[in-house]
């Protein structure tokens, strides 16, 4: 068979199937006479999909084979013709397929663990009836928790041929939104006594203080103690009377009584009229004996 025809063949085929169709299914078209080989029908697409440069389809292979499909750069104005929106996923689901694509079989407590919040059933439920999905098998570990892997369909509706194709983890990274990071500002240090964080050193903490207030409160009291010792102590009238001279002060007045009388102690001076009675005692006794 010609080239020529087998092209137009295989691009009905194409055109006609509502899924993709692989070398071995489009081989089934042709019969023994046709005479009709795999490496014709390889050679064959590879021709369509050099004809289709600038033009508004491509043929693109998947990982169920080839199919027609509408470039990307002018989908925006092909969608206008469905009146149906195309759907919208929402983040969580977006974020557990990513992590079942990426770190497959995995199982849903994981997907937890990584994410950080519980999983939703209807996330699940919502990726198996897509088939994007399956179980693939079973953790042996208690509960036996299913392992989650992707499928074909999801490989088809992300255009991707196998897993390899995937954009590396880096790229995404790149690809986020600048918007949606979150990344903290530093505080400025705080030191918070409330709260310790090590309880023994705050313990060791407290005994010093205490410590150091018993042993002030026992100085205090060693102060209190020798000013009341003081106190008891007797004291010279030359401690309390004030400093004077022996010599007269200029207007030749004559020297004080204090220095021509001896000195007298506290008692003494405290306790004059003692004196007084011993001096008449002595005078009664006298004028007795004459």
């Amino acid at each position: 068979m010609q080239i020529e025809q087998l092209k137009s063949i295989i691009e009905a085929a194409l055109l006609a199937s509502s899924q993709p169709m692989t070398v071995h299914q489009l081989g089934d078209l042709f019969n023994e006479t046709d005479e009709v080989s795999h490496a014709q029908i390889a050679k064959a697409l590879e021709t369509l999909t050099d004809d289709c440069n600038g033009r508004g389809i491509e043929l693109k292979e998947v990982a169920s084979g080839f199919r027609y499909q509408v470039r990307q750069d002018v989908h925006p104005w092909i969608s206008r013709m469905w009146t149906e929106k195309p759907s919208r996923y929402s983040r969580a689901l977006l974020e557990t397929l990513a992590l079942i694509a990426y770190r497959q079989p995995i199982t849903r407590p994981e997907i937890e663990q990584i994410r950080g919040v519980v999983v939703s059933s209807n996330i699940i439920k919502t990726m198996e009836e897509r088939e994007w999905i399956r179980v693939v098998g079973y953790r042996d570990v208690p509960g036996k928790p299913a392992l989650f892997g992707t499928t074909r369909m999801f490989l088809d509706y992300f255009n991707l041929k196998s897993l390899d194709q995937l954009p590396p983890l880096s790229e995404i990274r790149d690809m986020e939104d600048p918007q949606l990071r979150f990344e903290p500002e530093p505080f400025p240090a705080r030191i918070v006594r409330d709260l310790s964080v090590d309880p023994d050193e705050e313990a060791s903490e407290d005994k010093e203080a205490a410590r150091a207030g018993d042993e002030a409160h026992d100085q205090s009291h060693a102060s209190a103690h020798t000013a009341d010792a003081d106190d008891n102590h007797p004291i010279t009238v030359d401690a309390l009377a004030p400093a004077t001279s022996p010599e007269s002060d200029g207007h030749g007045s004559e020297p004080s009584p204090s220095a021509e009388n001896p000195t007298t102690t506290a008692d003494e001076a405290a306790n004059p009229a003692a004196d007084v009675e011993a001096d008449a005692a002595e005078q009664d006794t006298e004028e007795y004996r004459a």
